[in-house]
């Protein structure tokens, strides 16, 4: 995969939410872009991410050093957005791109340097916790407004969360719909009726969920749980065109080609801790691959002068180039991302654990690299989770670390004490320079080894769509993940869950191991911190001696923008380009 689900920096253990502090990683300086020398993922250092207080919620935020109001900020991007309805969105690019338009009950405070804080964005702070967990409550703000200028209600806000069961949402997380009580029997509001778990007293909404979940805030800020107006849901059409209550609002909307924003007048900053608001106007032009984007920012002329990333890194063909030229680099953001990029093994089609095995061992994890770029822009990965993260255990069942090029000899072995030499793989990748050069790499190292591959292509804009489908026709494929919030188990569970597979759901390899269930469950009851991240770390090694997946590889990003963009820095939370804390220089 060529961008991360979800988006955020981990920790370990449900409990540890409890406190005011969570443990979590990152680069060590992950906010702005510098003459750096390019960060390794494996000696991040730890950072924390803080819950804050009602008076850390409260807007205005802070304004940006040097920071002029005005302008335009364009940006050049390989694909449209398969969903931008927030229930739908469970892709770290859809999650940056929307963070001018919308707000949730809670959201992600940044510093100068990109370090997040919990804070309530809609809600006056990040939420009351009682019965250990099991309850939560959130006081909504006065002056929101939608783009119309309607207020935002307490019927919008409880039809945010009770439309999150409607059938036509397919793709987002399903956290809420799990642990709010009588979820299991609720099919939304469309027909008049509520959840009566979900409470209203004036301005406060409380949720009573079916267990303990001291991370329930941090759920909450997910983009899948922005605010949605009862009037303007217009359902499944709502992905296409959804209703700002940000600073910003969509004017144009060309799907496949272009996107603009422009000011939303009825935002009021001072409901606003979080969000920015200086250019007039955002302009998204989709279409472009990262060779075509690179070379454009390297030439950095006109429009494109005043131009980001979301997901476009520097092209793999340019990064010798950017980063040995110190004028280029200047404008370089490199950030270490918490995301992993592996591989799932498709368990329903591919049965034979030998033969998921043998995948592994003929892996050119060191070939793939070199496309990428070389060692600036990834590590090499024998893990799900990443060094930086929490819990992390260093282990590498299939001797990645000795062998980076693969070990066929090894593969055939298994292959044909299996009976099964001459294995068909159907790999799935996506559409783009990069992916096409993957794809033959991995195909010749396989075949190497004895396998049979037939590679299929499949539009990037709908590939986790087609991915994620429980009778999909491919045995191997390409994602990414990053935690959704601090917690192993926003890993573990989406991933790798046997309760999570389904239509539109995350357990991509369609693993169904009751040893590695229960070891999910335990794990998420472990109240000590060092304890839980060495349950998530036996978890992750016994998903690899399963060989549900291939790990390949941790990334770090690096970002180059034109020169008339101010304070590009690292968005910690979302773990993308700070969208909101952007200027247009005069």
């Amino acid at each position: 995969m060529s961008f991360s689900r979800r988006n955020f920096l981990i920790a370990t253990g449900v409990a540890a939410a409890s406190t005011s502090v969570l443990s979590a990683c990152s680069s060590s300086a992950p906010g702005r872009s510098a003459a750096h020398e390019v960060p390794k993922v494996s000696t991040s250092k730890t950072t924390q991410i803080p819950v804050g207080t009602k008076a850390d919620s409260a807007g205005p935020a802070a304004e940006v050093r040097g920071a002029v109001t005005g302008g335009t900020i364009y940006s050049l991007q390989q694909f449209d957005m398969d969903h931008m309805d927030p229930a739908q969105i469970y892709v770290s690019t859809e999650g940056a791109i929307t963070v001018p338009i919308m707000r949730g009950l809670t959201g992600y405070k940044l510093d100068d340097k990109g370090n997040a804080t919990l804070v309530g964005d809609a809600a006056t702070d990040p939420g009351t916790m009682k019965d250990g967990g099991r309850t939560w409550s959130f006081t909504v703000k006065e002056g929101l407004k939608w783009e119309d200028g309607a207020e935002v209600s307490m019927d919008d806000v409880r039809h945010t969360f009770e439309r999150l069961f409607a059938s036509f949402v397919t793709e987002g997380p399903r956290y809420v719909q799990q642990w709010l009580e009588g979820g299991d029997r609720y099919q939304g509001p469309y027909e008049g009726k509520s959840l009566s778990s979900i409470e209203i007293d004036g301005k406060t909404i409380t949720f009573r969920l079916n267990e303990a979940r001291t991370d329930f805030n941090y759920t909450l800020a997910m983009r899948a749980h922005s605010l949605v107006p009862k009037k303007h849901d217009t359902k499944e059409r709502y992905d296409k065109r959804p209703f700002s209550c940000g600073p910003y609002k969509i004017s144009s909307r060309a799907v496949g080609k272009s996107m603009t924003y422009v000011r939303n007048e009825h935002w009021d900053p001072k409901t606003d801790s979080i969000r920015n608001a200086y250019p007039d106007t955002y302009v998204f032009q989709f279409g472009y691959e990262s060779l075509a984007s690179t070379d454009r920012w390297i030439a950095d002329k006109g429009n494109d002068q005043y131009a980001v990333p979301i997901f476009n890194e520097v092209a793999a063909e340019r990064i010798a180039q950017v980063l040995t030229s110190p004028e280029l680099k200047r404008r370089v953001l490199t950030a270490v991302d918490t995301v992993t990029y592996y591989w799932p093994i498709n368990t329903a089609r591919i049965k034979d654990v030998k033969v998921r095995k043998a995948i592994n061992y003929a892996w050119p994890h060191q070939q793939l690299q070199t496309i990428r770029g070389g060692a600036a822009t990834s590590e090499l990965a024998t893990t799900i989770i990443s060094p930086v993260t929490p819990g992390y255990t260093k282990f590498d069942v299939y001797g990645a670390g000795k062998k980076p090029g693969g070990d066929p000899a090894k593969a055939k072995a298994l292959l044909t004490e299996a009976g099964k030499l001459g294995q068909k793989l159907v790999i799935a990748y996506q559409q783009s320079d990069n992916s096409v050069k993957s794809a033959v790499t991995i195909k010749n190292a396989l075949e190497a080894a004895g396998f049979q591959v037939v590679n299929k292509q499949v539009d990037k804009s709908t590939f986790y769509t087609q991915i994620g489908k429980i009778d999909n026709s491919f045995d191997l494929f390409a994602v990414g993940w990053s935690p959704d919030w601090p917690g192993g188990y926003s890993v573990f569970y989406p991933c790798w869950s046997g309760k999570n597979i389904g239509d539109g759901r995350s357990n991509y390899a369609q693993l169904n191991d009751p040893g590695v269930n229960k070891a999910i469950d335990a794990a998420a009851k472990i109240a000590d911190v060092e304890e839980a991240g060495k349950a998530w770390g036996n978890i992750d090694k016994m998903i690899m001696e399963l060989a549900a997946a291939v790990p390949d590889y941790h990334s770090v990003r690096n970002y180059l923008y034109g020169s008339k963009v101010g304070n590009v820095i690292w968005d910690g939370a979302n773990t993308c380009v700070a969208l909101c804390k952007l200027y247009a220089k005069k």
